[in-house]
């Protein structure tokens, strides 16, 4: 019989326990190689004649354990399926104390995971199952332990861990530095940097004091994370009512990263573009983007870190929990940035995902660390996010945050599951958390609520919502609705919460009911069918509606004919009623819609829908201009970058595609006013998409020269947007070469295939270098996952087939979910074009 190591799944027996790691590890940078010893204390439940600990393309050197005193040696087996070692003793240790200690050498990952060089710095992600890559030990995140550490490297080198530096000693050509016993942390929270980066000055969030880092040459970009660390800590230790508990904070811009950042203890590690920027130079996007995803990663030191969870089938709750908290402090922080406009972007692209019948519950299940890796995605995130913004909004923010004040006292230093977190929240409010929880994050899916209205009586009721015309499934959950209604009294708010499949309400009110909007403020998580009078009365009442409604409008209104239940027409018809819409967030909204239904498009149909565009949307760039006034305020400048990629990029306006490359022209030879920011990332699409060879080598010199990691990405990504063909092939030919940074290299090839002009020859690249694009990111596995992804955005049928057998024949672990809901997406947007494709051909024609 096999050893139960030998199952991918394997789970780590809780009768041995550690209790506190004491490790040394020996960095050596010029060969990316290490060694280290550590001493894990331990608690044994029984006797143990093995002990099992996760190990991982590690060589141990020596492995020994000491219980009563007595020390034995232990024989090392490795049991590569699992990811462990078992460690084998000629008599049994005995029940209770033991130290075990082990040394090691290893190799540094040559991939994003792991302990691995980006740049001249060496770095950890550890996250979900990589700790086990550097130091063997427990590497679940039910197993918390302080960790005392202390790494050995090159003298001259700055060297950050989680907890405050204790001692630093110098011999010869090296140091060696100690640090500070951290509290109980998960493994998967340890973190290390070591390398040639400098910091920003010290400055403190009451008592903890904060520094931002990065590469010597991008240190003017460190002081608006730095800002946004230093607002956000206290105003989360507020939240909570729980000191920051880590001693300090580092925050590390890192050269070469896979995700956007990492919540490490103490030591918050970013992809150089979700931390450092110029804010007289960048997009407020870009600005944005930065505040949300600072504030999630520290969001994370109380929730994720402080308390943690058992195990991953609970990652939701840590990361729903960060990304809503996230926005809630910056809204608080910065509330003219109007940010839950941008959280209601990201809930609608989890919408569109959790609309497939391939999609996942918010807790999912997970065995093994390919499991854990699809468990970063929209579901886990941004639909989580906004169950927990509909449970707060159900319960009021006082006792919603009474709970979780209650939730973080229980476990402190703990592990937790999520049903405590509910019990505590039905404690503090005295509501039906449980249920009301529990009916959103154990079945796939979400409802579309119907509405049907008969003077003052409304009928509701739902059903779960597939994107596949006529389809049905099993599926009632509780839905917290909040309609909003106009009637003789002025608008109003009515307030419900629907358990069974349906019911009917009289609104509260007087008088004729102009119109009903079933999901005020777009809080809920659900699609809304108004019914066809429904959708036309609101399309007549547009400024009455929120702009958060107004978005959501469009949305449901998409996704309904998508589905099949609504004709193409009329959304076109609806379009066509937002061209006057001044509301950034809202045009935004709009500009995505259309840019999806011309991408479906070809031959006269599609350069008839692109004058649709041209003349929806002309008048608003007339009135906006290209040039920003004195004092304009953010609203107007965002509204004029929407209607330039609306003209631009979807509408393949001549001119606006003229004036933005002379503009650029102009703000690459010095003139910064040339180019307001919000206009760049369109800008530099547009010069490359009728670009030639200067072009392409004017943009490529940008991205090897620019520090500005926000431009720089830009810069790069415009290298795949060249139509014409030998262009387009140097494009490819680079794509899998150093010339591409790993991090990078996902979007690239996603470029690449989203190219009207080039797809089809990168889809053929990929096929033919398949193993070379796994060569290549097979040390990532989320940007491996992301190409999969990308696959989806090939339109026709026979892209379909051909994708189909293609990822048959080369099934990718890490993506298995991945790919079966990009071919479950490419299958429903092939028959929808061909169904609606000639709809649209008769609407354009009736115009």
């Amino acid at each position: 019989m096999s050893h139960p190591t030998a199952d991918r799944n394997y789970r780590l027996p809780t009768s041995v326990r550690p209790l506190l790691y004491a490790a040394e590890l020996s960095l050596d940078l010029a060969q990316r190689a290490f060694e280290g010893r550590e001493t894990i204390s331990l608690r044994l439940d029984e006797p143990q004649d093995e002990i099992v600990l996760h190990a991982a393309d590690l060589e141990i050197t020596a492995a020994s354990a000491r219980a009563s005193g007595v020390l034995r040696q232990a024989r090392v087996r490795r049991a590569p399926e699992s990811e462990t070692v078992v460690l084998s003793f000629d008599a049994p240790l005995a029940e209770g104390h033991a130290e075990l200690s082990l040394t090691w050498r290893g190799q540094m990952s040559k991939g994003l995971r792991g302990l691995y060089m980006a740049g001249p710095l060496a770095v950890t992600q550890f996250e979900a199952a990589d700790a086990r890559r550097a130091f063997p030990c427990f590497d679940e995140p039910g197993f918390k332990a302080p960790w005392a550490l202390c790494i050995e490297a090159p003298k001259g080198m700055v060297v950050l861990s989680n907890g405050p530096v204790q001692s630093v000693e110098e011999k010869g050509d090296r140091q060696r530095v100690t640090f500070r016993e951290t509290p109980p942390l998960p493994t998967y929270l340890v973190a290390l940097a070591c390398g040639p980066i400098t910091g920003s000055a010290e400055a403190r969030a009451g008592a903890v004091p904060v520094r931002t880092w990065s590469v010597p040459e991008k240190a003017r970009l460190q002081g608006f994370g730095q800002e946004v660390a230093l607002a956000s800590l206290p105003a989360l230790e507020q939240y909570f009512a729980i000191p920051y508990a880590f001693g300090k904070l580092d925050q590390v811009g890192v050269p070469d990263f896979e995700a956007g950042a990492m919540e490490n203890a103490g030591l918050v590690t970013y992809r150089e573009a979700a931390l450092l920027l110029d804010p007289a130079t960048a997009a407020l996007a870009v600005q944005k983007r930065v505040a949300e995803v600072v504030t999630h990663e520290l969001a994370h030191m109380w929730f994720g870190n402080w308390v943690t969870m058992q195990w991953w089938d609970d990652l939701w709750l840590n990361e729903s929990f960060a990304t809503w908290m996230a926005y809630k402090i910056v809204d608080r922080w910065r509330p003219g940035w109007r940010v839950w406009l941008d959280f209601d972007a990201g809930k609608a692209a989890a919408l569109q995902l959790d609309a497939l019948r391939s999609t996942h519950p918010i807790r999912a299940e997970v065995k093994n660390p390919e499991d854990m890796t699809e468990s970063f995605d929209l579901i886990t995130y941004e639909k989580g996010g906004a169950v927990l913004r509909m449970i707060e909004a159900y319960l009021g923010e006082e006792r919603f945050r009474d709970g979780i004040r209650l939730y973080m006292k229980r476990h402190a230093r703990q592990n937790a599951v999520a049903d405590d977190l509910w019990s505590a929240l039905g404690e503090a409010s005295g509501e039906p958390v449980l249920e009301l929880a529990n009916g959103w994050i154990g079945q796939p899916g979400f409802p579309v609520v119907s509405l049907a209205l008969r003077g003052r009586r409304l009928s509701l009721s739902q059903r779960r919502f597939l994107s596949e015309a006529g389809g049905d499934a099993p599926g009632r959950w509780p839905v917290p609705l909040v309609l909003r209604y106009r009637d003789a009294g002025g608008v109003r708010e009515h307030r419900l919460l629907l358990r069974g499949a349906g019911e009917e309400v009289e609104l509260p009110g007087s008088g004729e009911v102009a119109w009903v909007f079933g999901n005020a403020g777009s809080a809920g998580f659900y699609r809304v069918d108004h019914g066809t009078a429904g959708a036309a009365a609101l399309a007549r009442h547009l400024g009455d509606l929120q702009p958060s409604e107004r978005i959501a409008l469009l949305a449901d209104e998409w996704a309904l004919a998508r589905r099949g239940d609504r004709a193409i027409g009329p959304f076109l018809d609806l379009c066509a009623a937002f061209g006057s819409e001044t509301d950034y967030a809202v045009l935004d909204e709009l500009v995505a819609r259309l840019a999806a239904v011309e991408h479906r498009l070809d031959g006269a149909a599609l350069e008839a829908f692109r004058g649709f565009v041209r003349g929806l949307l002309a008048p608003q760039l007339r009135a906006v201009g290209w040039d920003p006034r004195p004092g304009e305020e953010d609203g107007v400048r965002l509204r004029r970058a929407a209607v330039v990629r609306a003209l631009g990029l979807v509408g393949r306006d001549p001119a606006v595609a003229a004036e933005a490359r002379g503009r650029l022209d102009r703000y690459l030879a010095g003139d910064g006013a040339a180019l307001e920011a919000n206009l760049h990332d369109a800008a530099v699409v547009l010069a490359a998409r009728g670009g030639d060879a200067t072009r392409f080598d004017q943009l490529q010199a940008r991205f090897r020269a620019e520090a500005d990691p926000a431009y720089k990405r830009r810069y790069l990504a415009a290298l795949t947007a060249f139509e014409e063909p030998g262009l387009a092939r140097r494009a490819r030919e680079q794509a899998l070469t150093d010339a591409v940074p790993l991090q990078e290299a996902a979007p690239y090839l996603a470029g690449l295939l989203a190219n009207r002009a080039g797809r089809d020859d990168a889809w053929a690249m990929l096929r033919e270098r398949w193993e070379a694009v796994v060569a290549r990111l097979g040390g990532a596995p989320m940007m491996l996952r992301r190409v999969v992804e990308a696959l989806g955005s090939l339109p026709s049928r026979r892209h379909l087939e051909e994708v189909e057998a293609f990822l048959a024949a080369h099934p990718v672990a890490a993506a298995r979910q991945a790919a079966a809901q990009t071919l479950e997406r490419m299958r429903l947007d092939v028959a929808l074009w061909e169904r609606a494709a000639p709809e649209v051909a008769r609407w354009l024609q009736s115009r």
